[in-house]
Protein backbone atom coordinates (compact mmCIF):
# COMPACT_ATOMS: atom_id res chain seq x y z
CA UNK A 1 0.00 0.00 0.00
CA UNK A 2 1.62 3.43 -0.88
CA UNK A 3 1.50 6.62 1.34
CA UNK A 4 1.19 9.60 0.09
CA UNK A 5 2.25 12.94 1.97
CA UNK A 6 1.75 15.59 -0.06
CA UNK A 7 0.24 17.16 -3.22
CA UNK A 8 2.80 16.35 -5.60
CA UNK A 9 3.75 13.20 -5.34
CA UNK A 10 0.15 11.90 -5.55
CA UNK A 11 -0.42 13.26 -8.53
CA UNK A 12 2.39 12.33 -10.06
CA UNK A 13 1.31 8.92 -9.21
CA UNK A 14 -2.33 9.42 -10.20
CA UNK A 15 -1.30 10.97 -13.62
CA UNK A 16 0.80 7.68 -14.26
CA UNK A 17 -2.33 5.56 -13.26
CA UNK A 18 -4.45 7.30 -15.87
CA UNK A 19 -2.05 6.85 -18.62
CA UNK A 20 -2.47 3.25 -17.96
CA UNK A 21 -6.18 3.45 -18.20
CA UNK A 22 -7.39 2.63 -14.66
CA UNK A 23 -10.21 3.43 -13.12
CA UNK A 24 -9.77 4.76 -9.97
CA UNK A 25 -12.15 4.08 -6.76
CA UNK A 26 -11.84 6.79 -3.65
CA UNK A 27 -13.34 7.36 -0.77
CA UNK A 28 -11.84 10.40 2.04
CA UNK A 29 -11.97 10.19 5.70
CA UNK A 30 -11.04 11.94 8.48
CA UNK A 31 -9.17 9.12 10.08
CA UNK A 32 -10.33 7.37 13.31
CA UNK A 33 -11.32 4.29 10.63
CA UNK A 34 -13.99 1.30 11.26
CA UNK A 35 -15.32 -0.81 9.45
CA UNK A 36 -18.02 1.41 8.40
CA UNK A 37 -14.76 2.83 6.61
CA UNK A 38 -13.88 -0.40 5.35
CA UNK A 39 -17.02 -1.17 3.52
CA UNK A 40 -16.48 1.77 1.57
CA UNK A 41 -13.40 -0.02 0.35
CA UNK A 42 -14.89 -2.84 -0.23
CA UNK A 43 -17.58 -1.94 -2.54
CA UNK A 44 -14.71 0.50 -4.34
CA UNK A 45 -12.22 -2.41 -4.74
CA UNK A 46 -15.49 -4.56 -6.37
CA UNK A 47 -15.83 -1.91 -8.98
CA UNK A 48 -12.44 -0.31 -10.05
CA UNK A 49 -8.94 -0.94 -10.67
CA UNK A 50 -7.37 1.02 -7.94
CA UNK A 51 -8.18 2.39 -4.73
CA UNK A 52 -7.55 4.86 -2.66
CA UNK A 53 -7.94 6.61 0.43
CA UNK A 54 -7.67 9.53 2.03
CA UNK A 55 -7.13 10.75 5.78
CA UNK A 56 -7.54 14.60 6.82
CA UNK A 57 -9.40 15.89 9.71
CA UNK A 58 -11.02 19.21 8.26
CA UNK A 59 -10.41 22.01 10.63
CA UNK A 60 -13.52 24.51 8.40
CA UNK A 61 -16.27 21.99 9.10
CA UNK A 62 -16.05 21.89 12.59
CA UNK A 63 -18.58 24.39 14.44
CA UNK A 64 -17.28 23.51 17.55
CA UNK A 65 -13.78 23.76 18.27
CA UNK A 66 -13.72 21.25 21.13
CA UNK A 67 -15.32 18.81 18.96
CA UNK A 68 -12.23 19.28 16.67
CA UNK A 69 -10.17 19.24 19.44
CA UNK A 70 -11.50 16.01 20.81
CA UNK A 71 -11.42 14.31 17.24
CA UNK A 72 -9.92 10.61 17.64
CA UNK A 73 -6.66 10.76 16.01
CA UNK A 74 -4.28 7.61 15.36
CA UNK A 75 -2.63 7.49 11.68
CA UNK A 76 -0.75 4.79 12.65
CA UNK A 77 -3.49 2.33 13.55
CA UNK A 78 -5.52 4.08 10.53
CA UNK A 79 -3.07 2.65 8.25
CA UNK A 80 -2.84 -0.48 9.62
CA UNK A 81 -6.08 -1.26 9.03
CA UNK A 82 -6.06 -0.15 5.65
CA UNK A 83 -3.19 -2.06 5.16
CA UNK A 84 -4.49 -5.33 6.89
CA UNK A 85 -8.22 -4.81 4.98
CA UNK A 86 -6.56 -5.91 1.61
CA UNK A 87 -8.67 -3.13 -0.12
CA UNK A 88 -6.57 0.11 -0.26
CA UNK A 89 -4.27 0.58 -2.62
CA UNK A 90 -2.90 4.06 -1.62
CA UNK A 91 -3.31 6.87 0.83
CA UNK A 92 -3.10 10.39 0.93
CA UNK A 93 -2.33 12.17 3.94
CA UNK A 94 -2.29 15.51 2.65
CA UNK A 95 -0.86 18.80 4.48
CA UNK A 96 -3.33 21.77 5.31
CA UNK A 97 -1.22 23.89 2.59
CA UNK A 98 -1.87 20.97 0.08
CA UNK A 99 -5.98 21.63 0.37
CA UNK A 100 -6.06 24.87 1.02
CA UNK A 101 -3.27 26.47 -0.71
CA UNK A 102 -4.78 29.98 -0.09
CA UNK A 103 -5.20 29.66 3.80
CA UNK A 104 -7.47 28.28 6.21
CA UNK A 105 -10.55 29.57 5.18
CA UNK A 106 -13.87 27.89 3.27
CA UNK A 107 -15.21 28.38 0.05
CA UNK A 108 -19.12 29.64 -0.48
CA UNK A 109 -21.19 27.22 -2.42
CA UNK A 110 -24.91 27.22 -3.48
CA UNK A 111 -25.98 23.85 -2.80
CA UNK A 112 -29.63 24.31 -4.23
CA UNK A 113 -30.89 24.93 -0.68
CA UNK A 114 -29.39 21.22 0.77
CA UNK A 115 -27.22 23.21 3.10
CA UNK A 116 -30.45 24.70 4.92
CA UNK A 117 -32.38 22.02 6.06
CA UNK A 118 -31.21 19.72 9.56
CA UNK A 119 -27.74 19.94 10.06
CA UNK A 120 -27.21 23.10 8.34
CA UNK A 121 -29.83 24.87 11.00
CA UNK A 122 -27.41 23.51 13.65
CA UNK A 123 -23.83 24.03 12.03
CA UNK A 124 -23.63 27.17 10.19
CA UNK A 125 -21.11 26.82 7.33
CA UNK A 126 -20.33 23.13 8.01
CA UNK A 127 -21.01 22.00 4.29
CA UNK A 128 -19.01 24.78 3.06
CA UNK A 129 -16.19 23.43 4.89
CA UNK A 130 -17.36 20.01 3.64
CA UNK A 131 -17.35 21.43 -0.39
CA UNK A 132 -14.18 22.85 0.13
CA UNK A 133 -12.18 19.68 0.71
CA UNK A 134 -14.06 17.75 -0.91
CA UNK A 135 -13.99 19.28 -4.05
CA UNK A 136 -9.65 20.00 -3.86
CA UNK A 137 -9.51 16.20 -2.95
CA UNK A 138 -11.76 15.23 -6.29
CA UNK A 139 -9.62 17.21 -8.38
CA UNK A 140 -6.48 15.99 -6.86
CA UNK A 141 -7.22 12.52 -7.12
CA UNK A 142 -9.42 12.78 -10.25
CA UNK A 143 -11.35 9.30 -9.41
CA UNK A 144 -13.79 7.49 -11.68
CA UNK A 145 -16.33 6.84 -8.50
CA UNK A 146 -16.26 8.19 -5.13
CA UNK A 147 -17.91 6.41 -1.96
CA UNK A 148 -19.73 7.89 0.89
CA UNK A 149 -21.75 6.42 3.32
CA UNK A 150 -25.18 6.78 3.60
CA UNK A 151 -25.10 7.75 7.54
CA UNK A 152 -23.99 11.51 6.75
CA UNK A 153 -26.90 11.09 3.99
CA UNK A 154 -27.15 15.02 3.84
CA UNK A 155 -23.46 15.52 3.18
CA UNK A 156 -23.73 12.59 0.59
CA UNK A 157 -26.51 14.63 -0.81
CA UNK A 158 -25.09 17.81 -1.23
CA UNK A 159 -21.57 15.87 -2.69
CA UNK A 160 -23.44 14.39 -5.46
CA UNK A 161 -24.96 18.52 -5.70
CA UNK A 162 -21.11 19.65 -5.83
CA UNK A 163 -20.11 17.46 -8.34
CA UNK A 164 -23.06 18.18 -10.83
CA UNK A 165 -23.09 22.05 -10.46
CA UNK A 166 -19.33 22.07 -10.81
CA UNK A 167 -19.25 19.08 -13.61
CA UNK A 168 -16.67 17.22 -11.77
CA UNK A 169 -16.08 13.57 -14.06
CA UNK A 170 -16.95 11.89 -11.20
CA UNK A 171 -19.60 9.00 -9.82
CA UNK A 172 -20.96 9.79 -6.72
CA UNK A 173 -21.72 6.30 -4.67
CA UNK A 174 -23.69 5.81 -1.26
CA UNK A 175 -22.98 2.77 0.86
CA UNK A 176 -25.47 1.31 3.38
CA UNK A 177 -24.78 2.45 7.23
CA UNK A 178 -22.61 -0.20 9.04
CA UNK A 179 -23.85 -1.00 11.97
CA UNK A 180 -22.60 -2.25 15.28
CA UNK A 181 -24.45 -5.55 16.94
CA UNK A 182 -26.82 -3.33 18.57
CA UNK A 183 -27.87 -1.51 15.80
CA UNK A 184 -25.86 1.93 16.42
CA UNK A 185 -24.52 3.15 13.60
CA UNK A 186 -20.80 2.75 13.29
CA UNK A 187 -19.11 6.17 13.77
CA UNK A 188 -15.22 7.61 14.68
CA UNK A 189 -17.72 9.39 17.65
CA UNK A 190 -18.46 6.10 19.28
CA UNK A 191 -14.91 5.60 20.48
CA UNK A 192 -15.67 8.45 22.52
CA UNK A 193 -18.84 6.36 24.44
CA UNK A 194 -18.03 4.52 27.67
CA UNK A 195 -19.09 1.07 27.29
CA UNK A 196 -22.63 1.91 29.29
CA UNK A 197 -23.26 4.68 26.96
CA UNK A 198 -22.41 2.54 24.13
CA UNK A 199 -25.47 0.47 24.92
CA UNK A 200 -27.79 2.67 25.67
CA UNK A 201 -27.11 4.66 22.42
CA UNK A 202 -29.18 1.96 20.62
CA UNK A 203 -31.93 3.15 21.69
CA UNK A 204 -31.59 5.57 18.39
CA UNK A 205 -31.90 2.82 16.09
CA UNK A 206 -34.68 0.75 17.88
CA UNK A 207 -36.40 4.24 17.56
CA UNK A 208 -35.82 4.30 13.54
CA UNK A 209 -37.06 1.27 13.71
CA UNK A 210 -40.37 2.32 15.42
CA UNK A 211 -40.96 5.39 13.13
CA UNK A 212 -40.53 2.83 9.96
CA UNK A 213 -43.68 0.90 11.86
CA UNK A 214 -45.46 4.19 12.31
CA UNK A 215 -44.72 5.75 9.25
CA UNK A 216 -47.81 3.16 8.18
CA UNK A 217 -50.32 4.10 10.13
CA UNK A 218 -50.14 7.64 11.91
CA UNK A 219 -49.46 11.18 11.42
CA UNK A 220 -46.01 13.07 10.75
CA UNK A 221 -46.99 15.21 14.12
CA UNK A 222 -48.08 12.26 16.06
CA UNK A 223 -44.84 10.13 15.22
CA UNK A 224 -42.66 13.49 15.98
CA UNK A 225 -44.32 13.58 19.24
CA UNK A 226 -43.74 10.20 20.53
CA UNK A 227 -39.86 10.30 19.56
CA UNK A 228 -39.20 13.52 21.68
CA UNK A 229 -40.85 11.38 24.61
CA UNK A 230 -38.88 8.45 24.02
CA UNK A 231 -35.84 10.70 24.45
CA UNK A 232 -37.43 12.93 27.18
CA UNK A 233 -36.98 9.54 29.30
CA UNK A 234 -33.46 8.63 28.43
CA UNK A 235 -30.80 9.48 31.36
CA UNK A 236 -27.65 11.54 29.77
CA UNK A 237 -29.50 11.93 26.23
CA UNK A 238 -30.67 15.24 24.32
CA UNK A 239 -32.49 14.82 21.11
CA UNK A 240 -30.92 17.81 19.35
CA UNK A 241 -33.72 17.20 16.04
CA UNK A 242 -36.12 14.55 14.72
CA UNK A 243 -37.19 15.05 11.10
CA UNK A 244 -38.64 13.15 8.29
CA UNK A 245 -37.72 14.69 5.25
CA UNK A 246 -37.95 14.36 1.22
CA UNK A 247 -35.26 12.09 0.10
CA UNK A 248 -34.73 14.52 -2.48
CA UNK A 249 -35.44 17.77 -1.19
CA UNK A 250 -34.04 17.15 2.33
CA UNK A 251 -37.10 19.41 2.88
CA UNK A 252 -39.51 18.48 6.29
CA UNK A 253 -42.41 17.40 5.43
CA UNK A 254 -45.59 17.14 7.69
CA UNK A 255 -47.96 15.09 5.33
CA UNK A 256 -46.39 11.80 3.32
CA UNK A 257 -47.78 11.83 -0.29
CA UNK A 258 -47.66 8.52 -2.17
CA UNK A 259 -45.24 9.76 -4.81
CA UNK A 260 -42.89 10.96 -2.94
CA UNK A 261 -39.58 8.89 -0.80
CA UNK A 262 -39.05 9.83 2.52
CA UNK A 263 -36.52 9.41 5.28
CA UNK A 264 -36.19 9.95 8.90
CA UNK A 265 -33.02 11.93 10.08
CA UNK A 266 -32.04 11.89 14.00
CA UNK A 267 -29.71 13.84 15.98
CA UNK A 268 -28.85 13.27 19.89
CA UNK A 269 -26.12 14.00 22.15
CA UNK A 270 -25.17 11.68 24.68
CA UNK A 271 -23.74 14.00 27.49
CA UNK A 272 -21.22 15.34 24.84
CA UNK A 273 -21.25 13.10 22.04
CA UNK A 274 -23.31 13.92 19.18
CA UNK A 275 -24.01 10.91 16.95
CA UNK A 276 -26.33 11.56 13.91
CA UNK A 277 -28.45 8.23 12.07
CA UNK A 278 -31.40 8.08 9.58
CA UNK A 279 -33.03 5.48 8.25
CA UNK A 280 -35.49 5.22 4.71
CA UNK A 281 -39.33 5.03 5.37
CA UNK A 282 -40.89 1.92 3.33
Amino acid sequence: MKIFRDKKTLTDYIERQKEMGKKIGFAPTMGALHQGHLSLYEKAEKENDLVISSIFVNPTQFNNPIDLEKYPRNVERDLKLLEQSGFVDAVYLPQVEDLYPEGLKSKSYDFDGLENEMEGKFRPGHFDGVGTVVEELLRQVKPDHAYFGEKDYQQLAIIAKLTEKLKLPVKINGVPIFREKSGLAMSSRNERLTPTQREASKIIHETLIKVNEWFRIITVPEINKRVKEIFEDQRGMTLEYFEIADEKTLKETDFFYKDKDYRAFIVVFVDDVRLIDNMHLD
